[in-house]
């Protein structure tokens, strides 16, 4: 069920209205039938592995807590990670891992098709996975104790406003408001009415329109000069955080709506001066989610390394990252380039801070962004491209210029484009808030909400919604 769809829209406006109507007690065993219910939707066979996930880290969490040996606490913490992330690697990642080694091993003359399985992978695995285990490891770690409700725990990893593409959320955030008594809030449902709103416009206006030319562009790059695609470039960095961003601003409009709060995901990222500051403000939930589980774990365990353990733990950290966005070379690349970056940025800021004094610091600092941004763009075209090959293509074809009649009109679509989607990030900047149009006069705030959803609903009608990105994850 895509959130940018007539279905979902249905969905939740009877959903809402129910769970208002029901008894405190039976709140979050409907909200668990409604999540089941809207994954059923897509394909009802993988709500079995929702299942197996929620009973492995429910246990899990129980006999870990309970254990006085640190060896038993261990081995349930150990069974928790085996299956879940088991489950992940069969669906995601088992053919990709056959791939790569049946061309190690035709160097031989063997074959390794017969090895290949017919998979479907299952939306949102990633992250309701990545999710399921902090459970676990938070009570591992003596940071949250295990809850005494299966509906409560259930109910955590399966959210359906965050089931399939997040934010990656903490039981310890999720858990404690799960227990509280939810009353209709007149507030968090009309910040969780303007969040949908914004994020349905900038899905669907901004991400489906500027998705809709990058898939013709990166379908066949041979057929593009290279002013074209670098309008393709710029149009997936534009259309990937719409997409995305917009997502989660639904996600956590539905929440609010019904009187939960989820995290934020993104704070403008193309404003960023660095790529540290990018992943600051990039997918923040996935950021903090890799600093506490696995980049702080493995400079405790490599401190002895010095400084070289900072390098080696952040490049093998993005690396990782790079793989969890996708099964494929490109996702590795796209995380070694980020994951290189961030190595150079951590072993150069003495050097960085002595050249910031050299220079104008607002000179500087607009620099510092537009290099980060064009950065980013960069291992953007790793990410988009279907293989490794049309990557470099793309870079090729751009470093050996070719001329277009189409110039102008090219340049005018990037322009467009760039000032609109930072426009929108600027008004979150200065109102300090995703839901801006709440700093408006109620009347001026439902007017312009009524003209965003007069101009989505009409587009809507006209196109089959386009899947969201990160559903591939």
């Amino acid at each position: 069920m895509l959130f940018n769809s007539f279905t979902y829209l249905s969905f939740i406006i009877v959903v809402i209205p129910l769970y208002y109507l029901l008894p405190s007690k039976l709140k979050n065993s409907f909200l668990l039938l409604t999540s089941f219910l809207f994954y059923a939707y897509w394909d009802w066979r993988f709500c079995s592995l929702l299942i197996i996930t929620t009973l492995t880290v429910y246990l899990c969490g129980k006999f870990v807590y309970a254990s006085k040996e640190q060896s038993k606490k261990k081995l349930y913490l150990y069974i928790s990670l085996i299956v879940n992330l088991g489950i992940l690697v069969l669906f995601k990642y088992y053919n990709f891992f056959i791939d790569s080694f049946s061309s190690a091993f035709s160097v031989f003359g063997g074959n390794l098709d017969w090895l290949h399985l017919k998979l479907i992978l299952p939306i949102g695995i990633s992250f309701y996975t990545f999710q399921a285990l902090t459970y676990v490891i938070d009570i591992y770690r003596g940071d949250s104790e295990p809850s005494d409700s299966i509906i409560d725990v259930s109910l955590f990893v399966t959210f359906f406003p965050q089931l399939l593409m997040g934010p990656i959320e903490r039981a310890r955030n999720i858990l404690p408001q799960l227990k509280t008594e939810r009353r209709f809030n007149r507030t968090l449902f009309k910040e969780g009415f303007v969040l949908i709103t914004i994020g349905m416009f900038k899905k669907v206006i901004i991400g489906d329109t500027a998705g809709k030319v990058v898939n013709q562009v990166f379908a066949d790059p041979a057929y593009y000069t290279s002013i074209e695609l670098i309008m393709g470039i710029v149009l997936f960095t534009i259309q990937l955080y719409a997409d995305f961003s917009g997502y989660t601003n639904i996600a956590r409009g539905t929440a609010k709506m019904l009187g939960l709060n989820i995290m934020e995901n993104f704070e403008q990222p193309y404003f960023s001066q660095s790529i540290t500051e990018f992943w600051r403000r990039w997918h923040i939930s996935l950021s903090t989610y890799l600093r506490d589980y696995l980049y702080t774990p493995l400079t405790i365990s490599t401190r002895q390394w010095g400084i070289y353990s900072i390098a080696f733990s952040l490049f093998l950290t993005f690396v990782l990252a790079g793989l969890w966005h996708g099964a494929g070379w490109t996702f590795i690349i796209f995380g070694a380039l980020h994951g290189a970056a961030l190595v150079y940025e951590a072993l150069s800021r003495k050097f960085r801070k002595k050249l910031n004094q050299k220079f104008s610091p607002f000179w500087y600092n607009k620099a510092c962004m537009l290099l980060a941004f064009v950065f980013v763009m960069f291992t953007f075209i790793f990410f988009r491209s279907d293989s490794v090959n049309d990557a470099f293509f793309i870079m090729g074809r751009i470093l050996n210029w070719n001329e277009s009649e189409f110039y102008i009109r090219v340049m005018l679509i990037m322009a467009a484009y760039l000032i609109f989607s930072f426009s929108l990030d600027l008004l979150e900047i200065r109102s300090k808030t995703h839901a801006y149009l709440l700093k408006l006069d109620t009347t001026y705030m439902l007017g312009i909400s009524s003209a965003m959803w007069m101009v989505v609903i009409p587009y809507m009608l006209q196109s089959t919604p386009m899947p969201f990105i990160y559903f591939q994850f």
